[in-house]
């Protein structure tokens, strides 16, 4: 991987634990910071999102400072130049689930472009 590979990987990885954090979440301002306005979800429940539904989830408190999501095997790879594609492992109290997301650099940053969850045992 070249060094610019490498730098947008960890851009786009930096953002998705950012969008993790329950400070984060818990501002709508900083969520609207990583996201894309194009922004759409394929949650691990089926539902689609867009940013106003995740807007609405996020900022209820989805994440507990107290049980934050553990995250492991987090890897990323450049599709194009500015877009990144991460996979990742999600534990959140005990709903675990594979993670993809692709962010894609805008001219304010990189941004989650789109998001996916699919449930596991």
């Amino acid at each position: 991987m070249t060094d610019d590979s490498e730098r947008a990987v960890q851009a786009a990885i930096d953002g998705e634990m950012r969008l993790l954090d329950p400070e984060v979440r818990a501002s709508p301002a900083r969520v609207l910071e990583l996201l894309d306005p194009e922004f759409t979800e394929i949650g691990a429940s089926g539902r689609r999102w867009d940013v106003e539904s995740v807007l609405t989830v996020t900022s209820g408190g989805s994440v507990s400072a107290e049980s934050p999501v553990k995250v492991s095997e987090m890897s990323g790879v450049v599709l194009a130049p500015g877009v990144v594609h991460l996979t990742y492992f999600a534990d959140n109290q005990g709903r675990r689930a594979w993670r993809s997301s692709v962010w894609r650099l805008t001219e304010t940053g990189w941004r989650m472009y789109f998001h996916q969850g699919t449930l596991t045992g």
